[in-house]
């Protein structure tokens, strides 16, 4: 990529009206960090001295993610799955995600939203955002993830305002995962009931992040990479982060800047909560199956490398993912799982606005067939994990 490319993905001064600049030294560490990261350059002995360590340093996460642990991933899954029984016990939460709209303005060349993309576009009315939540709410769960296409102007701060009021009357525990704001917006939804914001920057690259986001406010590489630091910065408790494993050619470069981005955040911010997201490519309107094939397997090592590395973080598994593997991952290291999904718009009842989903669901069970899944592996399904002190 040319200079002057490279600088409208990085640089603050290529910001957009009303994006917030923010005096942050974590994108530039996380970068710094990726250049040195050669995966090709541990042993198996590096590896063995990582799993043996109470508390990792960054050169030892680079390890578990080389194709050095490989070999050893019996031993490092042993190791993350006693790592999550000490902090986590047995308990796995489970939550939904609701899709309020799937207008939007980007053009990301593997995402069923794509404005470019002949799909059906709907947006939720009020009275319908009711009983899409009223049909949620009656399966027990207490957590949502509110999610809308990248559009200010379809899904603008009024409009994901009302579908966090509208949550509070339902549930103990409301997640983001819409487009960046600033640290202001951020503070008035946590005021109206929002308690954490997910982003997925999808690749850590800013040359192939040029070539996927090829329009819209979602090219500005930097104004995303802080957005999780502005959510904390709004009072939010919680940040969530994804690389869209699949994306970039090198998955192993993309997962270790992920757990990188967490890490230097949570030494930023000791009291925030931190969490992983763990997903892959999945086919959708625009992009069939990708190219560079990462594995169950690679996503397994991902996952447990994440959690020797960051012991206390959170770690969500998706529909994404097949159930076999869901299952398999909830034993091991993931402690949060999604149930009842639906990735189309209107997907949770009847109402007349519905809208073409994101991508496509590998797990399709509903509530009370993956709460049994959990239960017969001795597993604790939990379905609120936090009092909100305002109630």
């Amino acid at each position: 990529m040319p200079e002057a490319r490279f600088r409208e993905r990085t640089d603050a001064a290529f910001y957009a009206p009303r994006m917030e600049r923010i005096d942050s030294s974590v994108m530039d560490g996380v970068l710094s960090a990726e250049a040195a990261f050669d995966p090709d350059s541990y042993s198996a002995c590096d590896v063995r001295e990582a799993i043996s360590k109470e508390r990792l340093e960054p050169y030892d996460f680079g390890a578990l993610l080389s194709p050095a642990a490989e070999g050893l991933t019996e031993e490092i899954a042993q190791r993350a799955r006693a790592i999550t029984r000490d902090h986590f016990g047995n308990a796995v939460c489970m939550f939904t995600p609701l899709y309020a709209s799937n207008f939007c303005e980007s053009r990301c060349r593997y995402c069923g939203f794509n404005r470019d993309n002949d799909i059906v576009r709907a947006r939720l009315t009020p009275e319908e955002v009711d009983v899409e939540m009223e049909s949620i709410a009656g399966s027990g769960l207490t957590e949502i993830l509110l999610l809308t296409g990248e559009s200010d102007r379809h899904s603008d701060l009024e409009y994901i305002g009302m579908l966090v009021d509208k949550a509070a009357e339902h549930f103990a525990s409301i997640g983001l995962e819409v487009y960046p704001m600033n640290s202001d917006d951020y503070r008035m939804m946590h005021e109206r009931g929002a308690d954490y914001v997910t982003i997925f920057q999808e690749t850590y690259d800013p040359v192939t992040y040029g070539r996927v986001h090829l329009g819209g406010r979602k090219r500005v590489f930097s104004y995303r990479f802080n957005a999780q630091e502005r959510a904390l910065m709004g009072g939010m408790r919680g940040v969530g982060f994804g690389a869209l494993l699949g994306i970039r050619e090198d998955w192993r470069k993309d997962a270790f800047s992920c757990g990188m981005h967490g890490y230097l955040l949570q030494r930023r911010y000791p009291w925030a909560e931190i969490s992983y997201s763990l997903p892959r490519l999945r086919p959708c309107n625009g992009h069939g199956e990708d190219d560079t094939a990462v594995t169950e397997r690679d996503l397994l090592q991902v996952a447990t490398a994440y959690r020797l590395f960051m012991p206390f973080a959170g770690e969500t598994v998706s529909t994404r993912e097949l159930p076999r593997f869901r299952d398999g991952i909830v034993n091991i290291c993931a402690t949060k799982v999604s149930a009842g999904s639906s990735v189309r718009i209107g997907g949770h009842s009847d109402v007349e606005d519905q809208g073409d989903g994101q991508f496509e669901l590998s797990d399709t069970r509903g509530v009370e067939e993956v709460r049994s899944a959990l239960e017969a592996m001795g597993l604790q399904p939990v379905f609120n994990d936090y009092v909100r002190s305002d109630r």
